[in-house]
């Protein structure tokens, strides 16, 4: 049932932003993942390598192989993937369980090598994707789909070498890891989310 228009209320009661809709798993991931910060480099690999497989599906239909994507890129250890060579390619065509299309397989890998370089540079890709964080303390009124903030990180990916980083992707993966909270005014995980925020430590 919608209880304002960006927001839906659960079989808990609980108000979430209208996207989460009703899928469990859906439900699980807007509840204890999406918009918590993420300083971990691996997790932010991955969210960056998933967002690039994303790219036409739907974010569900890649969290419901989140698990098969994992095993296959050796848990997105991007030194370990940066490893990977012709024969890693052919068997990640030949695996069923994740998105098989050989130029985002291709780009993960070339992406890996570039996270490294990144990792070296700064120290940690956290400190780089953080340095993009905005200043945003108020809930947003409307979701955008890109901002200066994911245009300019997507600008600089691309010229490192990155690729399936455009500025909306680039977005959707601040959205996720919590370099914006976009969760709405109101939606009852907010609070939990802020108080994330506060306590983190910015890279």
């Amino acid at each position: 049932m919608t209880t304002q228009d960006d927001l839906t209320e659960g079989e808990d009661g609980m108000a979430r932003c209208w996207w989460a809709g009703s899928d469990p798993l859906y439900v699980d991931y807007h509840d204890t993942e999406w918009g918590f910060p993420v300083t971990d480099d691996i997790r932010l690999f991955e969210k960056l390598s998933l967002e690039g497989f994303q790219a036409g599906l739907s974010w569900l239909t890649i969290l419901r192989k989140r698990e098969n994507f994992r095993a296959a890129f050796a848990n997105f250890d991007f030194r370990q993937v940066a490893e990977f060579g012709e024969p890693e390619v052919t068997r990640l065509l030949n695996d069923a369980g994740i998105v098989r299309h050989r130029g985002k397989i291709e780009a993960t890998i070339s992406n890996a090598a570039r996270a490294a370089e990144l990792a070296d540079e700064f120290g940690s890709l956290a400190a780089f994707v953080w340095g993009y964080a905005p200043d945003r303390p108020e809930p947003p009124t409307e979701l955008p789909s890109i901002t200066p903030e994911s245009t300019a990180m997507s600008r600089d990916l691309k010229r490192r070498g990155w690729r399936f980083v455009g500025p909306t992707t680039v977005y959707a993966f601040m959205q996720a890891m919590g370099l914006v909270n976009d969760h709405l005014a109101g939606c009852g995980i907010r609070p939990h989310t802020e108080r994330a925020r506060l306590a983190m430590h910015q890279p």
